[in-house]
């Protein structure tokens, strides 16, 4: 299984230049890789590619995937719609569900989100799901504990009579 390496960009970049000037120097495949902690494999990589482009060779490249849909002011803007609350949106309850938020982002940014992935949105936002809790403001704690353990007394089993 691949892990990609710990460390920014320019650390990994550095650690390829470093690797490769190892190789250049003479040293042996095997050697530098236990130094660099890489596979050889890496090490016959990078020279490669040091051969072919030189130190752009090494540059750190882009992370494959989509362009985000939303920029990063669009996403404080969400953050700010989303702490009017859905009345201010025109929603019956003080709820955001998945599929609100989706419908707001297409109402103001333009872009459709499959409400299941609003979800990573949110999360990369630092939103985290929080439901209230459904209680009555009448609820009693003291009496439903007294409840419960009477109801457990009464429904739990005694031990086997000997015979």
């Amino acid at each position: 299984m691949y892990m990609r390496p710990k460390g920014s960009k320019a650390e990994l970049e550095a650690r390829r230049m470093r690797a490769v000037a190892m190789l250049e120097q003479g040293m042996k495949v095997s050697e530098v890789a236990r130094r660099v902690g890489v596979w050889p494999g890496s090490l016959y990589r990078w020279r490669d590619a040091y051969k072919r482009a030189g130190k752009d060779g090494l540059r750190a490249k882009r992370h494959p995937g989509a362009k985000p849909k939303l920029a990063a002011q669009d996403r404080l803007e969400l953050a700010e719609l989303l702490l009017k609350g859905p009345p201010a949106h025109g929603y019956p309850t003080d709820l955001w569900t998945l599929p609100r938020v989706a419908e707001l982002i297409e109402k103001h940014f333009g872009v459709r989100y499959h409400p299941g992935h609003v979800w990573h949105l949110l999360r990369g936002m630092g939103w985290s799901c929080q439901k209230p809790e459904r209680r009555a403001r009448e609820r009693n704690e003291a009496a439903i504990r007294c409840g419960r353990q009477r109801e457990c007394r009464r429904i739990k089993k005694s031990p086997p009579q000997a015979l």
